[in-house]
């Protein structure tokens, strides 16, 4: 048997080569031509800016050449590490602007009602200033993640938590967790894995050594079944095994979080300060000079509804509600010890209010507002870009999700 090899981009054959295969696993190496210049090298990268995806198609060939089964997919070519106290995506610093997503609908649930929904919030989310999305408490339809790969966002996939520390949640979880990272590896998309949130399911870190092991055992599970992307053990506070710091904090005092999340405001913040009422650090654990993001911060709430809505602050109307955004936003993008962020949240969920859109997908203030306190300035190429994109979402967006076709 013979294993023929095709990979294109842009309609251009990059490699073509076939293999013997001998064994139920192929691995080889492709080489791919070099321009020799870094520019160059960078069109064939996938990034948000530029997701290049290379076509595969991979046969395989019978010993007179026939072919006997065929398949067509894609792949690309990008890179995630950590090195200090940045984070990188192809060597290069890049800082993170994501943004928490649930992924519910007010028809559906958890489930969309239908493909074009979830091409739209992907697109939703870059329309809005965000170069990637958490994905909290939901292991996320493929479809949003081809939609990722294919329109450049970067996503954060997080594990459901379990309701209680048990035998079973642990088999379970494991098991689940696993078979989700092997779905899902393939996915350039995806840049980070998150086992926990904000100790749900493991509720005594700080007091349990059974809890602490099994967070640093998915932690060191995930690296090993998936070394090249960076893993954050337990999202928010109460952190034992992490390659990102993760940091929940709706303080709504904006001063207040600008001091504290400088490089003179940090001995105090792992040494006493709270955010969320709980410990950063626990089990002897120190910072080790890992990245530090806010993972989850503002949540402000804006609804008609206010009596029976929920939100870490209120705003009284469309205005106040653009102004605490964007006074929030421009210090959060200011600090030099951050390497990113995650503002809470993408969508009003049910009785929480605090989405930048209504349940609907509606902006509750312009998206070019909200994208420009989210990224602040741009050149002219990408600003002339994500325009178009958020004037052709406002045009869609007046057909109710619902009904769309």
């Amino acid at each position: 048997l013979r294993l023929q090899v095709k990979l294109q981009a842009g309609g251009k054959v990059l490699a073509e080569d076939t293999y013997s295969v001998r064994g139920e696993e192929v691995q080889r190496r492709i080489a791919l031509p070099d321009p020799g210049i870094e520019d160059a090298r960078q069109e064939l990268l996938w990034s948000p800016s530029r997701p290049t995806l290379l076509q595969a198609e991979v046969q395989l060939l019978g010993e007179r050449g026939e072919l006997i089964d065929s398949v067509r997919s894609y792949t690309a070519l990008r890179s995630v590490a950590v090195q200090g106290d940045r984070f990188l995506l192809n060597g290069r610093p890049y800082p993170l602007r994501l943004v928490l997503d649930q992924g519910y609908w007010p028809d559906s649930g958890l489930t969309a009602p239908h493909d074009e929904a979830l091409r739209r919030d992907v697109e939703l989310a870059k329309a809005m200033g965000f170069n990637g999305v958490r994905k909290h408490q939901k292991i996320e339809d493929p479809r949003y993640l081809y939609w990722a790969d294919c329109l450049g966002l970067l996503v954060w996939e997080e594990m459901p938590s379990a309701y209680r520390f048990s035998s079973v949640s642990v088999d379970r979880l494991t098991r689940t967790w696993t078979e989700a990272i092997e779905r899902d590896i393939s996915h350039p998309c995806i840049v980070a894995w998150v086992p926990f949130n904000e100790s749900w399911g493991v509720p005594d870190l700080p007091d349990s050594a059974a809890q602490r092991h099994y967070v640093q055992a998915l932690y060191y599970l995930t690296k090993t079944l998936d070394p090249t992307r960076p893993v954050i053990g337990n999202d928010g506070w109460e952190s034992v095994a992490t390659d990102i710091l993760g940091i929940h904090d709706y303080d709504d005092q904006v001063e207040r979080l600008g001091r504290r999340y400088t490089a003179d405001g940090l001995p105090r913040l792992f040494q006493s300060e709270r955010p969320g009422g709980r410990l950063l650090l626990v089990a002897g654990q120190q910072h080790s000079g890992q990245p530090l993001m806010l993972t989850e911060f503002g949540g402000i709430a804006y609804s008609a509804d206010q009596d029976r809505t929920w939100g870490y602050t209120r705003s009284e109307n469309a205005r106040e509600f653009a102004e605490r955004y964007r006074s929030l936003l421009s210090v959060v993008r200011s600090l030099p010890v951050l390497a990113g962020f995650c503002y809470t949240q993408f969508a009003d969920t049910y009785q929480e209010a605090n989405g930048l859109l209504f349940a609907d997908r509606t902006p509750k203030i312009p998206l070019a507002e909200i994208a420009q306190a989210t990224h602040g300035p741009q050149n002219s190429h990408d600003r002339q870009a994500e325009t178009a994109l958020q004037e052709r979402l406002m045009r869609e967006l007046t057909v109710p999700l619902s009904n769309a076709g």
